[in-house]
């Protein structure tokens, strides 16, 4: 990925091209209803996480890559921190809904220069993978976080490798994951390395959770692959692995009743910066701001 200001942990990673310009473009019509249909399915379970993390009153957060801006503003609104910062290459989907606290920037959290401050919670949901380094993201993500404060990182875990069953759900799942490691270098294999990258980062008290939503007809998720699929297509025919009576057998099977298949889980994992001096625990609401 040229111009990042990161080297790829692995050298073997092809795909030099960039999520939103290759693929998911935000400025083709739909693109923000694919993400909120994401949102339908995982704000919940982030939301339920980022509150047992303390987030609350007084707390200054960083929302990375943070899309059409869902978690940003239910931080605000149900959590009642006190500011946020929500920040995207892109940012016309977070600038058409401001609310009170809500800051938008637009700006690339690979450059060197991106230094925009310390905040008690820094959060990523689906960034990581899509980047050559994660090791290095980490360590600069915590590097913005106050003393106490704390880091979380959320991205899918594959669970359509070999052992799985072969399913027209599952030939195009793995069509896709090599299709958008081959054109963006997208790297899901990682993710479950992502604990032991935030302890390298030098962060505490690290723990990690897997949420695993049910692909069900009609349902956001299920939606949310269809539409990934048809905007990833050439992506995944390039791959040799489906043809396109393939991909359209795969988008039936998902709205059938007899899918079975399982939808990618998302992982998330989170350390905190000083927490065995701040005495923060892994569980339940941090003891007000840290400053």
């Amino acid at each position: 990925m040229a111009g990042t200001g990161l080297s790829p942990d692995d050298a073997s990673s092809p795909g030099e091209g960039r999520y939103g310009e290759q693929v998911f473009r935000p400025d083709e019509g739909g693109e923000g209803d694919r993400i909120d249909l994401g949102a339908l399915t995982y704000d919940e379970t982030t939301m339920a996480r980022l509150r047992l993390l303390g987030a609350g009153p007084g707390w200054n957060c960083l929302d990375v890559g943070a899309g059409t801006g869902t978690v940003a503003r239910r931080l605000l609104d149900e959590a009642g921190v006190t500011a946020v910062l929500a920040v995207d290459r892109d940012v016309r989907f977070l600038a058409a809904h401001q609310v009170p606290g809500l800051t938008v920037l637009q700006a690339d959290v690979t450059s060197d220069d991106f230094a925009p401050g310390l905040f008690q919670l820094v959060h990523a949901r689906f960034v990581l993978m899509h980047l050559p380094s994660p090791r290095h993201m980490v360590a600069r993500l915590s590097g913005l976080l106050a003393p106490g404060g704390v880091l979380v990182v959320s991205d899918a875990v594959d669970l359509t490798t070999a052992p799985a069953p072969v399913t027209p759900y599952t030939r195009a799942m793995r069509a896709m994951w090599q299709g958008l490691r081959d054109s963006i270098g997208t790297d899901v294999s990682r993710v479950p390395g992502h604990p032991e990258l935030l302890r390298g980062a030098g962060l505490e008290s690290v723990a990690a959770e897997i949420h695993v939503p049910p692909l069900l007809p009609g349902s956001a998720i299920s939606r949310f692959w269809a539409d990934t699929w048809d905007r990833a297509r050439d992506a995944m025919l390039g791959t040799g692995l489906v043809d396109d009576g393939q991909l359209d057998e795969a988008v039936r099977y998902l709205e059938s009743p007899g899918c079975t298949g399982l939808s990618p889980g998302m992982l998330t994992a989170w350390g905190w910066k000083g927490a065995a001096q701040t005495g923060r625990q892994t569980e339940g609401p941090a003891e007000g701001p840290a400053v």
